[in-house]
């Protein structure tokens, strides 16, 4: 009953238009008195612990991080540096794209931020260079959802905030799942466009390449600073975020000279607009998280999947189909911050590595970004591409086939996870 009334209230609510982290509170405080304990105290005090969180501390800094990115010419350079390597084969912008997500992916851990930033740059060359606008902008949303997979993440972060995980192990084991996510979509960028006629780049020189690395290698020096330093033990996740921004900033200022004074407002402001929205949901879910936990809400579903319990592999399924259904309907932070509490134990008491799960648990919300009604990276890609929906789900659904495959290869072999995690760490 306890499951009803706290599911129940929380649709009830989200249906009335209420935003989410108001409808977590209030479907934990529906969950309180059902339970016969409410206590504004307790609320309160959850809400502060919820937040008072030294590794949520992670999220403002790459949020500030990728905006000083943004703004300091440094998503320029990098997709320049992809056009030296590759805008001159058949389909080029297109591999310019998932070169671009990939590296974007390991700058700024937003789907949403990677999918406007690399959606505004190329869309418009894709267009005027004869690609089909619909699955040009179908490929740029496809590719955007790498960012939460590969470090730095922060769904990985309120994951493993929220599920007591090692950050640094989820960041290590979202390296190769994210770049099995790229090659999938090179993969089939390739069959698509094997036989367009689109305008071609002209061949960079060797002298022009080299150039262009040497524009792009503050850029891409970065994702080698963070992983390289959590994969050495030099800082934790949340002093990476730190290194990243005050990285960030140095070279919007001192390196690519983008950067001025009068930026820094509104760059501070958004960041900490963007902050706020996250933290308040992390506060919210934490009286949520408490509440299921108080009301055994874990056992009543472990019952319910009892059959499956000593069959991993079934478990992982019928887990994963749960998760592709709610995400189709709530985006990717509620949806992380609600069913962390709730399944992670389920996976624990199986067996399952907690990192490991975390990795598919965020690669299946992810792909939730990218259906329809909810869907926040199709949502942006949409504005960013100027056509609708429906346009976009024509464009998309060959590459969104493809990370389905992907998600299902890590599901049937753990060890594409669990292997080079070893290795990582």
């Amino acid at each position: 009953m306890a499951l009803v009334v706290f599911v129940g209230s929380l649709l009830g609510v989200m249906a009335l238009g209420t935003p989410i982290a108001f409808a977590l509170l209030i479907s934990g405080i529906a969950l309180m008195m059902h339970l016969g304990i409410f206590d504004s105290q307790i609320v309160s005090q959850n809400l502060i612990s919820g937040a008072d969180n030294f590794p949520l501390m992670a999220i403002p800094f790459f949020i500030l991080a990728g905006e000083l990115m943004n703004r300091g010419g440094i998503s320029d350079k990098i997709i320049n540096f992809a056009l030296a390597l590759v805008g001159h084969i058949r389909g080029g912008l297109g591999y310019v794209a998932i070169i671009g997500a990939v590296l974007f992916a390991g700058l700024s851990g937003s789907a949403v931020a990677d999918t406007a930033a690399l959606g505004a740059i190329l869309i418009p060359m894709m267009v005027n260079a004869g690609y089909d606008r619909n699955r040009s902008t179908g490929l740029i949303a496809a590719g955007g959802i790498i960012a939460p997979v590969i470090p730095p993440s922060i769904p990985l972060i309120l994951f493993g905030v929220t599920g007591g995980v090692s950050i640094t192990k989820l960041f290590m084991a979202g390296i190769v799942p994210g770049l099995m996510i790229g090659i999938g979509l090179a993969v089939t960028w390739w069959y698509i466009s094997r036989k367009e006629t689109t305008q071609l780049y002209p061949r960079r020189s060797f002298k022009e390449i080299l150039i262009a690395i040497k524009d792009a290698f503050w850029a891409l020096l970065l994702p080698v600073i963070i992983i390289g330093g959590l994969r050495g033990g030099v800082f934790t996740p949340t002093e990476a975020a730190v290194v990243a921004a005050a990285y960030a900033l140095f070279v919007g200022f001192v390196i690519y000279r983008k950067l001025k004074i009068k930026d820094l407002h509104a760059i501070f402001a958004i960041s900490a607009k963007t902050s706020s929205i996250v933290m308040f949901l992390a506060a919210a879910a934490m009286v949520s998280a408490w509440l299921i936990t108080v009301a055994n809400i874990p056992e009543v579903l472990s019952d319910w999947l009892s059959p499956f319990m000593d069959h991993p592999l079934l478990l992982m399924i019928m887990i994963n189909i749960i998760v592709l259904i709610v995400g189709t309907a709530m985006d990717l932070t509620p949806t992380v911050l609600i069913l962390t509490p709730v399944l992670l134990p389920i996976v624990i008491e199986a067996g399952i590595d907690p990192v490991y799960f975390g990795i598919i648990f965020i690669l299946n919300n992810c792909i939730g970004l990218l259906t329809p009604p909810v869907g926040t990276v199709l949502n942006v890609a949409c504005g960013v591409g100027k056509i609708g929906m429906e346009d976009i789900m024509k464009g998309i659904w060959p590459f969104l086939l493809v990370e389905v495959v992907v998600l299902i290869l890590l599901i049937l072999f753990p060890q594409l996870v669990l292997v080079p995690l070893g290795w990582l760490t």
